[in-house]
């Protein structure tokens, strides 16, 4: 049977024996195997060349119909894609999983059963990954002509073990299996250039031309993965680089005898691509992420012009047809990029490149954190990238001159907003020359923009406020409710119907629901179904029971101070000394559930993992808190984890020190899946508070303002410390070997920074985080009233779909229009 005997989407679906002819075909003839000897993995592939097939011909369909009506594409650049699990969404998104489960089913195969065996690709870290996912969704499901680029790394995001309490990282080799999701373009090869020296020369106009000679080159190849559209015809495009050694550097070593030495260079050369974010804390992984952030542009913005020169040969059109988003600042590095190739290889004046490549790029920026912004010497620059740093002075010293002419009396202000930092060792600023060289900056809440304007770039805003602009953060609910949960959302599909997967604002439909005693049975029925299939989840990779029946209060995140877990940990020791205290104690059942990985060199991170973990050793194994008080970290975090643990969350921690944290989307995922927000007013927490209602979210702490308040007039956390008789005793039963006895000073160095310094104030939010806390368990002593609170939180988050944050860069900033798919078949081909 061929791909070309399934319908495409819209068409009379397959029938169950189309289906089981197209696995049983892949079995056979792609696997070579059969009945008798086929393992879980080949029934996992068989079914995903099936389900590959069915993409095939839309995605064809796709680039033909864009190539043909000429249409302005978007390029969204991004370091990180957390895309998750393909199959389930593929089928989801295709419109197909119950027909595959059935046929499957026929055939004694659980499609659930086997789908469990594909590995998740952890290219990213967290937040900034997974958003990059949701919005290639939202983009192809609004058949918006756009393509994802970003690095097709060996080693994902490492593997996370806790052995003893501690974090130890293992390679994620997520390619040691086949990805059945990827296509390698071997046509698409572009070469890459590293050092080398610049020389000029005259064109015949007297012009000074530039050329970067004696190179060390490497290669780009094209990896594609096909990105469906929900219900519709369109499957774009995720291209993911691999670095590999040129021929003629491999030929030049071994024909000179030394072939171990050409074998050395080209494992050098194809590092590029190896592993996810090398550690920063040394020169060379510092040195391998610039060449890693270099490879990204260049290969990007080559295969732009690639795409652009099919159709085009009038340069001036670039911004008519080409839109570059930048997410975040790692692909910075294509502004001088594309300005190389229009001043040395299009030859184009500086000022007609410049204009070209301002109203080409966009900068999203993600962090609030100074210390988290780029800055790259110069001195590395100008060994790795000697052309392209004078390319930057260039655009610094133009950059500048604008500014001078605006303020021309104020010096101190132009040193603040040179691209080019002079304290300290010489460097380049990376967000700097990304708000420079775009005509769109936008944060991604609304606070986080106003911090933005306000402190972060304010001098920039005030040259030119028109660029500045907002775009609140969101995320697909095909993957994080329809696919995610699935009970949740036939409950939701059966109520309101099912327009709430291409338009989440129908979950409004949910409020008239919300107080409907036999609906809140029903929305109960499915949660605790979701928490009995996460507690069954922890017995198996914990080894810990624990109740469906208790309060699930989660907090998932990357371990970082700023997110503080800590505060969350000196909460659930006060809880314990409470209960042991008193033991009479009427509080809920509550079960404390982390997870998150660790920076491999941040050391407080760790530490603080180690502590969780501690101090769930001492309660678990306390008969006193058996039944009331039990404390998890799941190891490991990862979008096919968190596709278990939201749909199970009661309680959604999203605690970080107000203006702190730029958006969030684990609080959107959560809420999305009845979770109610214990938060700060920061990043997207305030947006969604505005959304569910003030009364159906438990808010505590300072705001931003009152933060920046305190460390002004001077914050002395030893105060909060010596007036809080149970804080006091939680810090030091951390300090004095209670949760580490075989180690006593172990974790002394956590209430050393805490008492000295607590950068991100957690003694001084930590009684009203703690009174927030009793807030909690007096409303979950009311199911009914939780439940209606539960439901108004889903009913609230039409405005976090990642399809109108996207509908906004489309409007706002990129100028691009869906484009309808046609048919351009190929069932004539032999």
């Amino acid at each position: 049977m061929n791909a070309h005997d399934i319908p495409p989407s819209g068409e009379t679906k397959p029938t169950a024996t189309d289906l089981q002819r197209s696995f049983m075909r892949h079995l056979h003839y792609t696997l070579v195997k059969d009945k008798y000897s086929a393992t879980k993995a080949d029934l996992y592939l068989a079914l995903a060349f099936a389900v590959r097939d069915m993409l095939a011909e839309r995605w064809l369909d796709t680039q033909q119909s864009y190539y043909i009506n000429d249409a302005k594409r978007v390029y969204y650049i991004s370091m990180e894609f957390l895309m998750g699990r393909s199959l389930g969404n593929s089928l989801i998104n295709l419109g197909i999983k119950e027909e595959w489960e059935n046929a499957l089913m026929e055939m004694g195969i659980d499609l659930e059963d086997i789908a469990e065996t594909e590995w998740d690709a952890g290219l990213g870290n967290g937040g900034l990954g997974r958003l990059a996912a949701c919005f290639l969704d939202s983009m192809a499901t609004m058949s918006l002509p756009a393509y994802g680029y970003g690095i097709r790394y060996e080693y994902g995001m490492f593997y996370q073990k806790i052995i003893d309490g501690g974090q130890y990282e293992l390679p994620d080799n997520w390619l040691r299996y086949e990805n059945p999701w990827e296509f390698g373009r071997q046509e698409h090869l572009h070469k890459i250039r590293y050092e080398g020296r610049v020389v000029e020369s005259s064109d015949p106009a007297g012009e000074v031309r530039h050329s970067w000679v004696d190179t060390h080159d490497v290669m780009a190849l094209a990896y594609d993965v096909p990105v469906p559209g929900y219900g519709n015809e369109t499957v774009n495009t995720m291209r993911l680089w691999s670095a590999k050694s040129t021929r003629e550097f491999e030929l030049e070593s071994f024909n000179r005898g030394n072939y171990v030495g050409a074998v050395e260079s080209k494992m050098k050369t194809e590092n590029i691509s190896k592993v996810l974010y090398p550690a920063d804390h040394m020169a060379e992984g510092r040195e391998l992420r610039l060449r890693q952030e270099y490879f990204l542009a260049s290969a990007t913005v080559q295969d732009i012009f690639y795409r652009f020169s099919k159709k085009h040969d009038d340069l001036n059109l670039l911004p008519e047809k080409v839109a570059i988003q930048l997410n975040d600042t790692h692909p910075t590095l294509a502004i001088p990029e594309l300005m190389r190739i229009l001043l040395d290889e299009k030859m184009l004046s500086w000022e007609t490149a410049w204009d070209l490549s301002m109203r080409t790029f966009a900068y999203t920026n993600h962090t609030i954190l100074p210390e988290a912004l780029e800055k790259w010497p110069v001195r590395m620059l100008e060994g790795i990238l000697p052309r392209h740093l004078q390319i930057i002075y260039r655009i610094n010293d133009c950059f500048l001159k604008e500014a001078k002419a605006r303020f021309p009396e104020d010096s101190d202000r132009l040193r603040r907003m040179s691209i080019v930092g002079e304290e300290g060792e010489k460097h380049i600023r990376m967000a700097y020359l990304a708000i420079v060289g775009s005509h769109s900056i936008n944060g991604v809440s609304v606070l986080h923009s106003e911090i933005l304007k306000d402190h972060l770039f304010s001098d920039f805003f005030a040259l030119w406020p028109e660029r500045f602009n907002n775009k609140t953060n969101g995320i697909t609910q095909r993957r994080w409710l329809k696919c995610a949960n699935p009970w949740l959302s036939d409950l939701i599909s059966s109520t309101i119907g099912d327009a709430w997967v291409t338009n989440l604002d129908e979950l409004q439909k949910l409020r008239a629901m919300a107080e409907d005693r036999d609906f809140q049975r029903q929305w109960t029925e499915v949660k605790r179904a979701n928490k009995q299939r996460l507690a069954d989840y922890i017995y198996r990779h914990n080894g810990i029971q624990v109740s469906p029946d208790s309060l699930f209060d989660c907090q998932t995140k990357r371990l970082h101070e700023y997110k503080r877990q800590l505060l969350n940990v000196l909460h659930v020791i006060a809880r314990y000394n409470r209960i042991k205290a008193n033991p009479g104690l009427n509080v809920p059942p509550r079960t404390v559930i982390f997870s998150g990985k660790a920076a491999p060199s941040y050391f407080m991170a760790k530490l603080i993992i180690r502590l969780i973990n501690a101090v769930g050793e001492v309660i678990n194994s306390d008969p006193a808190a058996h039944d009331r008080l039990k404390v998890v970290f799941l190891a490991n975090y990862s979008v096919s984890q968190a596709e278990i643990i939201f749909p199970a969350a009661d309680l959604s921690e999203q605690i970080s020190t107000a203006g702190t944290e730029a958006s969030g989307t684990g609080n959107m995922k959560y809420a999305l899946n009845g979770a109610l927000t214990i938060g700060t007013l920061d990043g997207a927490n305030i947006e969604i508070m505005e959304e569910v209602g003030r009364n159906n979210i438990f808010i505590f702490g300072m705001n931003a303002e009152q933060v920046e308040g305190l460390k002004r007039a001077g914050y002395h956390p030893g105060d909060y410390y010596s007036h809080n008789q149970e804080l006091q005793q939680a810090m030091d039963m951390i300090a004095d070997g209670t949760f580490s006895p075989g180690d006593p000073g172990l974790f002394k160095p956590i209430v050393d920074n805490l008492l000295g310094n607590d950068p991100y104030l957690l003694l001084a939010d930590y009684a009203s985080y703690v009174a927030c806390q009793d807030e909690v368990d007096r409303l979950y002593r009311h199911p009914h009233e939780w439940t209606r609170k539960s439901i108004l939180n889903t009913a609230g988050m039409g405005k976090f779909s990642s399809d109108r944050t996207i509908a906004e860069y489309a409007r706002e900033i990129w100028g691009v229009k869906p484009e309808k798919v046609g048919r351009h078949s190929r069932r004539d081909l032999p």
